[in-house]
């Protein structure tokens, strides 16, 4: 009998919660927000003046999130070092190293079988860290107060409530900024694997001796060639950049209106996409990055 009534208040327990939910869903279906906050492609300044040259009329709203998940990241290292050195001495390992060496050997052996286990040594620290920052910013985006939290101040001429917190990627400036690092890096492993003979996938005015008559017109053709190449070297950093700010971007203003139309567990659904969305971002950003290093390495 006990177990019986135990089994029935438990049903009606969920019950009224699943009606209660069910409530609130159709409350935000019928009651909208009554106003859509401001989409600003740009990132907001909040109004805080610092004395650093570029700082002076107030700082970014991606700016605070990337130091902190930057910070974040750097205490995940930290504390995995800590407990990498406590497994040697006590030769127990914690489930937190379990799990980071987990996470590891997963992106690692990922690497490897791109590029091969010498090249995936060389690459995977920045690969890596691209990965895992991008990710975590992605992610960011997600977390209550993001977007909401802020202080009143002027955004185009017009007083508003200026976020704190905002998506590092959701900012052009950081996904151009990581792009530019990307290729930098690839230019960097081109010369340090191929030495001056780099240059000649831009700069090549030469055509095999055996070309015969058509030695002129091939050697035209091969430079020509190699300015697009060298034209497309700066390319790739804008598409690069806009790839991954144009989905983060996307994905913030589809929660904004879903949140604005409805409420709760629709709202949920679209988040787990987005935990889904930013992964993905993350892996392509990482893996086309990791394809433009063995690309350079390799002679032409």
């Amino acid at each position: 009998m006990e177990q019986e009534k135990k089994k029935g208040s438990g049903c009606l327990v969920k019950l009224i919660i699943g009606l209660a939910a069910l409530a609130l869903v159709g409350y935000g279906f019928i009651m909208p927000g009554k106003e859509l906050p401001a989409i600003s492609l740009a990132a907001e300044l909040i109004p805080w003046h610092l004395p650093i040259p570029g700082f002076e009329n107030g700082i970014p709203n991606t700016l605070p999130t990337a130091i902190i998940t930057s910070l974040l990241l750097i205490t995940i290292a930290f504390f995995y070092h800590r407990a990498a050195k406590k497994a040697e001495k006590t030769g127990k390992e914690s489930r937190y190293l379990v799990a980071v060496d987990a996470m590891y050997e997963g992106i690692f052996s990922f690497v490897e079988t791109t590029v091969g286990k010498e090249n995936a040594t060389l690459f995977f620290p920045i690969i890596g860290s691209f990965f895992f920052f991008i990710l975590f910013s992605n992610w960011s985006g997600l977390l209550p107060g993001m977007g909401s939290i802020g202080i009143y101040g002027l955004h185009h001429g017009e007083k508003t409530l200026i976020p704190i917190f905002r998506s590092p990627t959701a900012d052009l400036s950081t996904t151009i900024g990581l792009a530019i690092i990307t290729q930098v890096v690839a230019q960097y492993y081109g010369f340090k694997f191929q030495g001056k003979r780099y240059l000649k996938k831009f700069f090549n005015f030469t055509a095999d001796p055996d070309s015969g008559a058509l030695k002129p017109v091939l050697s035209i053709a091969n430079g020509f060639a190699g300015i697009l190449e060298l034209i497309s070297e700066f390319i790739k950093v804008l598409s690069f950049g806009f790839r991954l700010f144009g989905n983060v971007f996307a994905g913030e203003v589809l929660l904004m209106v879903i949140s604005f139309l409805t409420a709760f567990l629709v709202v949920d659904i679209f988040m787990a996409l987005e935990l889904f969305v930013g992964a993905i971002q993350a892996l392509i950003f990482s893996m086309l990055s990791l394809i433009f290093y063995q690309m350079a390495t390799q002679h032409h």
